[in-house]
């Protein structure tokens, strides 16, 4: 099977490493066609397991089977049906240009899979976060094992048993547990890995890979801000508030990387503002079952602990209910907390909303500047040079005008922080594939000018071959010019 027992964790992972790089050193991943069979596997997958995939997210999350469908199933089908369709275009070797000089050469550069491997998924889209990534990977040629989150034990239990039904179980691995499997995982060399994660944990990571010098690729949760600049029309304002409700609450109550964490708004219009949001919060989520519910106790306390600071919890203008038995907070608004409390300076990861005002929406550019750089930055505006501005002087994963979150499920567009690596459609395929430069030549022309004794005649032939000056190293060449 593709699953690895609780009873074999405990000696490490050598074992199962050897078999997989066993595996790829075959040569077996690099075929086309069983990267193709691969993805179509993921398809079936999703396809015909798409009931049991909502009960595990239901069991985890209690997320509605309609919020799994769009922000999972659906989506990722959508991605691995694109990489189905491309991949034989992106595994194909890329001309490249050469210069004059080196006549005749030809220049490649071939697409390579890594090897071996790791991915560690997150607990708030437990599927979507396991399966985009793993399918980049396959299509790329490696073999691959999954670590997904024991906080989502149903969700983990699922891929668990499911995968090896799906996919090559020699070349795809899924592992479960806490993290000490993971710390026991780290200890090996891989050719990759992806975490999906908190920072404090990203560091852990990052710190057990320098040991090997594995390449590591991170995907952290950040502060995302939402300018809402006042919109003249009154439809337009209201579409802007219902994809905010949205972004915020729809999408696993708040718990996502790109969830919008705070509004910048102007003074003048934060109080309509408010009054829409309310009133569209009460035609949204009509029953309880329409948000998904906090993690655990634990992530519940976090949050909760946010209100602990008084200077927080005066500063509540909606909701602020919670209620421990069935781990559920109610979508919360906040005007002007104190932007030295733990609301504005971590993230939040929930459904509370803080709404900032500044005097005018320009403003908002030097509050973000002032910020660490977030994994995306939301804007509702109809002003083309604030939106300029945006994208000019600030720096983010991405910037989305005038909607939130839907950037995510873009196949076309990279997803991912400033520096930490992206993937998603194509740069999935990319984030697991090395380029290799393969280079060309011919015996036939041979030219002495590059080799020693060193003389002024070869630094002026070389001069030439650097500046393209061809008409004038010919004539050189030839002894016409000096």
């Amino acid at each position: 099977m593709g699953s690895v027992p609780e009873e074999e964790k405990a000696p490490g992972f050598g074992d199962l490493l050897s078999d997989l790089r066993e595996v790829y050193e075959s040569g077996r991943t690099q075929d086309l066609e069983w990267r193709q069979s691969q993805l179509r596997g993921l398809i079936r997958l999703l396809e015909e397991e798409e009931e049991e995939i909502f009960d595990a997210l239901h069991e985890d999350l209690g997320k509605h089977r309609l919020e799994a469908f769009r922000d999972e199933v659906g989506v990722l089908k959508k991605s691995v049906v694109d990489k189905l369709q491309n991949l034989k275009n992106w595994a194909a070797p890329e001309k490249a240009h050469t210069p004059l000089v080196a006549f005749p050469a030809t220049a490649l550069v071939v697409p390579e899979p890594l090897g071996v491997v790791l991915i560690f998924s997150c607990w708030n889209l437990p599927i979507g976060l396991a399966l985009e990534p793993l399918s980049g990977a396959l299509a790329a040629g490696n073999a691959a094992v999954v670590k997904p989150s024991e906080l989502a034990p149903s969700t983990s239990a699922f891929l668990a048993a499911n995968i090896p039904k799906y996919l090559d179980s020699k070349a795809v691995k899924v592992v479960e547990g806490g993290p000490e499997v993971g710390d026991k995982l780290m200890d090996h060399p891989w050719d990759k890995v992806l975490f999906t994660g908190s920072s404090r944990v990203g560091r852990l990571i990052m710190t057990k890979a320098a040991k090997h010098l594995t390449p590591v690729a991170l995907e952290l949760g950040s502060k995302c801000p939402c300018i809402v600049d006042w919109l003249d029309s009154n439809r337009d304002s209201q579409v802007a508030v219902n994809r905010i409700t949205g972004a915020k609450w729809s999408t696993c109550s708040g718990q996502a990387c790109i969830a919008i964490d705070y509004l910048l708004v102007e003074e003048e219009f934060a109080p309509i503002l408010i009054e829409m949001l309310k009133s569209t919060l009460e035609r949204f989520f009509t029953r309880p079952e329409y948000m998904a519910r906090i993690l655990n106790e634990k992530h519940f306390q976090r949050l909760s602990g946010f209100l602990a600071d008084r200077r927080v919890a005066s500063s509540v203008v909606h909701g602020g209910h919670f209620n421990p038995k069935t781990l559920s907070i109610e979508p919360t608004l906040l005007l002007n907390p104190p932007l030295d409390s733990d609301i504005m300076t971590e993230e939040i990861f929930g459904p509370l909303l803080p709404i900032i005002t500044v005097k005018k929406i320009e403003d908002s550019i030097k509050f973000l500047k002032s910020k660490p750089k977030p994994l995306a930055i939301y804007a509702f505006t109809r002003n083309e040079k604030l939106k300029q501005r945006i994208i000019d002087e600030t720096s983010s994963g991405s910037v989305t005008f005038n909607d939130a979150i839907v950037q995510y499920g873009l196949e076309s567009i990279p997803f991912g922080g400033v520096g930490f690596g992206q993937y998603h459609g194509k740069y999935s395929f990319e984030m697991f594939s090395h380029k290799k430069a393969v280079f060309k030549r011919s015996f036939l022309i041979e030219f002495m000018f590059r080799y020693p004794p060193w003389d002024e005649i070869k630094m002026g032939m070389l001069r030439r071959v650097y500046q393209f000056d061809y008409v004038s190293l010919f004539l050189a060449i030839v002894g016409l010019r000096r």
